[in-house]
């Protein structure tokens, strides 16, 4: 019988206990907990990899705790630009969208280029028109706004860097480091796999700037005879490296497991070009694989008959 499993990340990067009470970093684990939950009752009832990972993501692009969606980060002109791709590994069919500021859920964007579209990657205006084409309500450019994360712009704009995602002061990772990026990956009963990417990129970035999380073989890859994969961190690093599709070829090609494929790009791969960040992924068997060379990240998973787990740091 197959292993049927979802798995989510939620961005990854440098530590910071010390700067987190004990009730934020409750909120941070019940949102893991409870996407996770519904994702492993998608996949209970018999539905698909392809709609487990939209739903996941599509919750966690709901939650301002995360850098996609609703919570995303600035850029250096004071807008919002989101990216988001998915990918099913049963047919290869993928979709994905970038730099949109009028989606309220990129994921369901990226989901419509998959199933309506020639196309595999919509940018900008383009996008936009072709989500509301499809039935996708439009929301106004500051739907996406909090004051934390306007914040955090002023406190960076003035000087040449980028912010990895939220506040230190707030959250259990060092935002100045952390790696802002959701995902999900998923195994389904029928023995089909599926992967999705979101992400609102890096305060004060460029407007126009696109990393790796739209871009099929770099943030987001699946495919039946290899693995699910997605991707958090230098967005940069994972597009130079074709990160999640590297996992997929090292078994493919060269006959490694998960295991073996997943600490390759993480520890050896990214590190050379002096990346950071992490992934999670899952096989055709349901084997787990979420490994960061950062601090901690975000995550948790659940096979449909077991329970939940959740972590953010290297020892949870």
């Amino acid at each position: 019988m197959t292993r049927a499993v979802i798995a989510i990340h939620g961005g990854a990067g440098a530590l910071s206990r010390s700067t987190m009470s004990a009730a934020r970093e409750q909120q941070y684990r019940q949102q893991l907990h409870d996407i996770v939950a519904a994702g492993q009752q998608i996949l209970a009832a018999g539905g698909s990899a392809l709609d487990a990972v939209t739903d996941a993501v599509r919750r966690l692009e709901a939650c301002p705790l995360f850098n996609a969606g609703r919570g995303a980060v600035f850029t250096h002109q004071g807008t919002h630009e989101l990216d988001a791709s998915i990918m099913d590994g049963r047919t290869l069919q993928a979709g994905a969208v970038a730099g949109v500021s009028h989606i309220e859920h990129p994921i369901l964007a990226a989901r419509k280029v998959l199933e309506a579209s020639p196309h595999v990657l919509l940018i900008g205006a383009g996008a936009e028109a072709f989500a509301v084409a499809q039935g996708l309500e439009p929301v106004a450019a500051d739907f996406f706004s909090t004051p934390e994360r306007l914040a955090q712009l002023l406190r960076v704009r003035d000087s040449n860097t980028t912010q990895l995602d939220h506040d230190a002061a707030a959250t259990p990772l060092d935002e100045d480091r952390k790696l802002g990026t959701v995902g999900a990956v998923a195994l389904d009963l029928h023995g089909n796999l599926a992967a999705a990417t979101s992400t609102g990129g890096m305060t004060n970035k460029q407007a126009g700037r696109v990393g790796d999380s739209p871009l099929i073989g770099a943030g987001c890859y699946a495919s039946n005879d290899s693995a699910a994969v997605s991707c958090t961190g230098t967005g940069e690093v994972f597009m130079r490296t074709l990160a999640a599709y590297d996992v997929a070829a090292q078994m493919k090609y060269a006959g490694r497991s998960l295991q073996q494929a997943t600490a390759s790009v993480i520890h050896d791969t990214i590190p050379e070009l002096e990346g950071s960040g992490g992934l999670i992924a899952v096989d055709a068997q349901g084997n787990l694989a979420l490994p960061f060379n950062s601090e901690g990240m975000y995550r948790g998973f659940a096979y449909v008959e077991g329970a939940v787990e959740v972590a953010i740091y290297r020892d949870s």
